[in-house]
Order: C-alpha cells, then sequence, then structure tokens
C-alpha cells in the first residue's frame, strides 16, 4: 500500500540536508535547547477509555502526520467542484507547495462516518506511535515572552460539527526571550484549546493536574477533542460550532505521545516538516462547520501566540453531575443537543428533503393565512371577540398608531439584559462564593445559577413590559391620553402580587421542569398561566387568584393562547438571536455590534407580546361573559359591556 523508507530515517536525512544547504537555524544550540523544552513539558494525554471497538469513548489518538502522506489510500483534492482530484497518496512536499484550499480526503463520508474512519485511521496508524508536534514560538513586538506549543491531529472529529480532521493543541507561556531561557525558569500560564477558544490556568493552579514535575495533564473530551483540566461533563460553545456537551468521563487511558519538535525558524520547519506550509485543509471539503480543519500554520497563535493568549478563558462550566436531583436534567439538554444535531446533519446530506420542508412550511403558512379571518381589525374597542387574525391585525395597527409609547414601554428591558449580565459576570467570575469554587462542578452550579437568574429576571421584564401595555390599552381604550411615564405608574400599582405570582409560577414550572417525565406538566402550565399579567393588571387579582382566574380564561381557548400568546412570545425571545446569527454569517460584525443589534430588536418586539395577549385576554373575558348570558357560546355577539 506505501513504498517508503522508515520516517525516523526521511525525517534525519530531511534535517541533515537542511543543515547541509544552510537551512537550519543559526546555531545547535537553539535547536537543541527548543527539543530540550518541548521534551520537558510534553503534556500526558487523558483519553476517555474506549472499552469496545466502535463502542462509547475515544478510539483516536494524537497521530503521527507521516502516517498519512504516502499512502494509498488518502487523496489530495483542488478548490474544484469536479475533476478535483490532483493525486492518490500525497507526499509532504505535495503539501509544502502551499496549495491554498486544496483539500486532503480520507476514505470514508464525513457526515456519515458508521466504524469507518475508526477502523481505517487504526489501520493507517498502524506502526507508528502517538505524536503531538511542538513548536516554540515568538511574536514581534513581544521579546519578553515565549509560547511552547504542543499541536494534536485527530484523524477524525465525532461531535456536533463532523468532520474529517481535527486539529487541536494547547500552549505554556514563558516569561522568557528563549528557549535557553524558558529552561531556566518555569512557565507563567497555560491555555487549553476548546473549539475557537481556550481555557487559560497558571502554573501551580489547583485545577492543573502535572505529572512528574512538568508534564501537564490534558483531558480531551469524547469526539470533539477540545482539551480540558479534569473529568467532567463540561458545556462546549462556539460561534461556528454551537452548543453541547464535551465529556471528559473516565474511565480514561494514559497516553505519552512522541514529541516532534518543529523549528521556530520557518526555513527549518519547512526543510524538515514542509507539510506544514499546507495551507488546505486537513480533510474532506463541506459545508460550512462540517469542513476540514486548516492547518497550525494557518492558525493566528502560530504567529501571534501571545496575543491569542490574552482572549483566553478562566474558566469552563462543568455540568453538574450528581446530587439528590440525578442527571436527568443533563441527560436531556445533551440528548436533545445530539438530536438537533442529528436533523442539522439530515438537512445538510438532503438538501432536496430541505426545499421540500421549507415549501411545506410556506404551503402551511399560506393555506393558513387564507383561511384566516383579517378584517375588520378594530384596534378599538378591546372588550370585543377577535378571530387570530383579527388579533394579529389588531395587534400591528395598535403599535403603528402609538410607536413612540410603545417602543418607550419595550426599551425598559435594556436596563433589565444589562443588570442580568452584570449580575452574572459577578457570579461567574468571583473568586469564592459561599464556598463554591470556580472550577469544575463549581463552575457549573454557578453557570446554572446565573443562567436561571437571567431567565428569571429576563421574564420580570416580560411581565412588567406586557403590564404596562396592558394598562397603557386600557386607558387608550377608555378615551384618556396616556404617556410612557403613566403607563408604567399604573403597572407598577400592582408589582407585589405580579411578583408574587411570576415567583410562584417560575418555582412550580422550574421544578416540575427539572424531571423529563414532569416536563409536559410544566408545559401546561405554562399555557394555562399565560393571562397571568392581565388578570392582574386589570382584574386586581391577588398572586393565587390570578393563576387561578388565568387557566379558567385559558381552559376555553387554548389553541388561541398557544397560537398567538406563547408562539408571539417565542418569537419575540427568537428574533434577535436568529437576527444575530444572520448578521453574524452575512456581514461579519463584530459579536459586541451583533449583539446590540439583537438586543435592539428585542426591545422593539416585546411590546407585540403584551399587546396581542391583551387582546387574547380580552376575548378570552368576552367569551365568558356572554356565554354567561346567552349560554349559546356559538351565537355569540362581538362584544359585550364590558
Amino acid at each position: 500500500m506505501r513504498h517508503r523508507p522508515p520516517i525516523a530515517i526521511r525525517r534525519a536525512l530531511a534535517v541533515g540536508l537542511a543543515g547541509l544547504a544552510g537551512l537550519a537555524y543559526p546555531g545547535a544550540a537553539r535547536a537543541d535547547a527548543e527539543e530540550d523544552l518541548a521534551a520537558r513539558y510534553a503534556p500526558v494525554v487523558r483519553l476517555v477509555a474506549q472499552e469496545e471497538e466502535c463502542g462509547p469513548g475515544e478510539p483516536y489518538r494524537p497521530s503521527d502526520i507521516d502516517a498519512f502522506l504516502d499512502d494509498d489510500t488518502v487523496s489530495l483534492r483542488g478548490p474544484w467542484r469536479s475533476n478535483d482530484l490532483v493525486t492518490i497518496a500525497p507526499s509532504a512536499d505535495d503539501l509544502g507547495r502551499g496549495l491554498f484550499e486544496y483539500n486532503l480526503d480520507f476514505p470514508g463520508d464525513a457526515l456519515q462516518p458508521g466504524c469507518n474512519y475508526e477502523r481505517w485511521a487504526r489501520l493507517v496508524t498502524e506502526g507508528t506511535e502517538p505524536t503531538v508536534y511542538a513548536h516554540v514560538a515568538s511574536e514581534a513586538g513581544r521579546p519578553d515572552r515565549l509560547a511552547l506549543q504542543y499541536w494534536l491531529y485527530y484523524p477524525y472529529n465525532d461531535w456536533n460539527n463532523l468532520h474529517e480532521g481535527d486539529w487541536e493543541m494547547i500552549q505554556l507561556v514563558f516569561a522568557a526571550g528563549s528557549a535557553e531561557d524558558a529552561l531556566d525558569g518555569r512557565p507563567l500560564e497555560l491555555g487549553y484549546s476548546q473549539h475557537e477558544g481556550a481555557e487559560r490556568a497558571s502554573w501551580g493552579d489547583d485545577k492543573l493536574e502535572v505529572v512528574e514535575g512538568t508534564h501537564p495533564v490534558v483531558y480531551p473530551a469524547a469526539g470533539s477533542h477540545a482539551n480540558f483540566y479534569d473529568s467532567s461533563l463540561f458545556l462546549g460553545r462556539s460561534a461556528s460550532e454551537g452548543v453541547g456537551c464535551d465529556d471528559t468521563t473516565g474511565p480514561s487511558v494514559d497516553v505519552r505521545p512522541v514529541v516532534r519538535t518543529i523549528p521556530g525558524d520557518p526555513a527549518a520547519a519547512r526543510a524538515a516538516y514542509p507539510w506544514i506550509a499546507f495551507e488546505g485543509r486537513w480533510g474532506e471539503r463541506r459545508e460550512a462547520f462540517y469542513n476540514g480543519p486548516t492547518g497550525p500554520n494557518l492558525k493566528t497563535q502560530w504567529t501571534e501566540p501571545i496575543t491569542w493568549a490574552e482572549d483566553w478563558r478562566d474558566v469552563s462550566y462543568a455540568i453538574p453531575a450528581g446530587g439528590a436531583l440525578g442527571t436527568g436534567a443533563t441527560d436531556f439538554f445533551c440528548g436533545a443537543v445530539g438530536a438537533g444535531s442529528n436533523l442539522v446533519l439530515a438537512l445538510v446530506r438532503n438538501p432536496p428533503l430541505v426545499l421540500g420542508i421549507v415549501v411545506a412550511l410556506l404551503a402551511l403558512l399560506l393555506w393558513i393565512a387564507a383561511r384566516a379571518t383579517w378584517r375588520p381589525t378594530a384596534p378599538r374597542r378591546l372588550a370585543r371577540r377577535r378571530s387570530s387574525g383579527q388579533a394579529i391585525s389588531a395587534t400591528s395597527r395598535m403599535y403603528a398608531a402609538r410607536p413612540l409609547l410603545f417602543i418607550g414601554i419595550g426599551l425598559v428591558t435594556i436596563p433589565i439584559s444589562a443588570l442580568v449580565a452584570l449580575l452574572q459576570t459577578g457570579i461567574t467570575d468571583a473568586s469564592t462564593i459561599l464556598g463554591v469554587t470556580p472550577e469544575g462542578e463549581g463552575a457549573g452550579l454557578r453557570a446554572g445559577v446565573a443562567v436561571g437568574l437571567g431567565a428569571v429576571l429576563t421574564l420580570l421584564g416580560l411581565a412588567i413590559v406586557q403590564g404596562a401595555t396592558a394598562r397603557a390599552m386600557a386607558e387608550l381604550d377608555a378615551g384618556r391620553d396616556v404617556g410612557l411615564v403613566d403607563a408604567y405608574r399604573l403597572a407598577l400599582e400592582r408589582i407585589r402580587p405580579l411578583l408574587a405570582s411570576l415567583a410562584v409560577a417560575v418555582t412550580v414550572v422550574g421544578l416540575l421542569g427539572l424531571s423529563v417525565f414532569l416536563l409536559p406538566i410544566a408545559i401546561v402550565l405554562v399555557v394555562r398561566w399565560a393571562l397571568l399579567v392581565p388578570c392582574v393588571e386589570l382584574e386586581r387579582q391577588s398572586a393565587l387568584g390570578a393563576l387561578r382566574r388565568s387557566g379558567a380564561l385559558v381552559a376555553h381557548q387554548w389553541p388561541k393562547v398557544v397560537g398567538l400568546v406563547v408562539l408571539a412570545a417565542a418569537f419575540v425571545i427568537l428574533v434577535g438571536p436568529v437576527l444575530g446569527g444572520l448578521l453574524l454569517l452575512g456581514t461579519g460584525l463584530p459579536y459586541t455590534y451583533v449583539n446590540l443589534v439583537a438586543g435592539l430588536v428585542y426591545a422593539l418586539a416585546m411590546p407585540l407580546v403584551g399587546i396581542t395577549t391583551t387582546y387574547v385576554y380580552y376575548d378570552a373575558l368576552v367569551r365568558e361573559r356572554l356565554q354567561e348570558e346567552s349560554g349559546a357560546a356559538d351565537e355569540l355577539p362581538a362584544e359585550a359591556g364590558l
């Protein structure tokens, strides 16, 4: 299958020829110092054990690149849509030509891996040892800092973003100007790559495990190979790869990879390892995040390692896996993420299916729109029955009639969002809170508290906006002028029962939602209590009375409440993030601007939920009153004297 000299002989010949040609970087002492430094701090890679072939665990090892070169099962392809095969069994010299946007291609389908890649990788790496590639890197303008990087290559990435080839790395930073100086000291800090970022640890941190005094232990997550400092279930996130669970939990197996040192001098590096100049992708070409990765030389940290280190995170969030509540909630979350990934994969594999689904959804929407009654819109008077179409039309007309009023009402969500961000930052960044440290499961617990607090405050903001909107609409309907301050003054008169009612609802739904089996009950209660705010504000109900009253009004209006109130709230909550995602994909704007735009859109859309909810509330109220008077719900007049 391959015909080539032994790997060690070829590499020695390359380095020797580079030296004879005058390409070796100046001074054998520098080369020796880099190799000594790389050997001293070589990582221990603690992989999740795989107990049976194609079973759970991590089947791939950090691999020697030479195992994939000159191999008849590997091909090199060009950046064309068809007839793109360049050569079979590409060599290191082939890759050394640069070849921007070319790609390696392994035998298999990246989106339907089965067990093919695992078996192929075991075959092609037979006779080689697990390997890491060390690289001593400096940065122009930063003479007081030196980076020691270890690059790990895995044949396949088996996470949410399935793709051939996977480059990961860890980096140590020294307060030194050269490898010789670094040997006289110790590292300042480390960074472990995790998807698009990295997590920081100071040398000597409790979370950093070191073997034999100098060898850091790294825990790659099964499938994704994101690197962590301990064994746990982590919440992984990435702008391009999405959210998922990174699992480093044992049993584990320790791997002590062979260290190959790529010279710091670019010419010497290309002479000893020609493939380091490759500017293509180290795996099959696919759409978006299923594409094979670029190599180390195209990463920011290859040439700007110190600048890159300034953006490292201080913590990764472990999901508490035990305790009184068990693992039901975390299992459900991780399973949902996996199911979502599988759905995306199915769509990517089958574009006609995507088109068919889109066409079907559009046809369904058009059918619903054609059957709906949209007129008369009649935004006033409030106390009348309205079809779903009429409620939507009335909502748009009401908003358009007093845009400054409702925009002002919605903008209150901006300071609430700022408060949420401030509190969440304080919770996650504080050194210790009630004895809970910011590492491992402590970090996960803090993250859970921060997310829960954010959800509660967000719901509070929505409730206040709904209350102000309902009171403003009631005043307008009565023929009285109302301004922004008046709307909030009236709404805040009922703030105590509103807060109490909201607290009961959030607590009950939150506790039920912790169990997969009780989740349907939680969803039912969310719908039953969807009219809670107008019941408090417009009927002056007590906290518990508002919950009972909302349930009674919703009892005969389930489809309308779900279709208008719940879906309107979901739309408003999602419109900002969806718009932000489109801006990220289509414009490349910085995250700060994207988040600002998304937040403003969220604030502007929020009153629409309040207006819609108020119309649905009055529709249910009129139906109840008229039915009491006539006893025949199917033959009710449009309005009631309320």
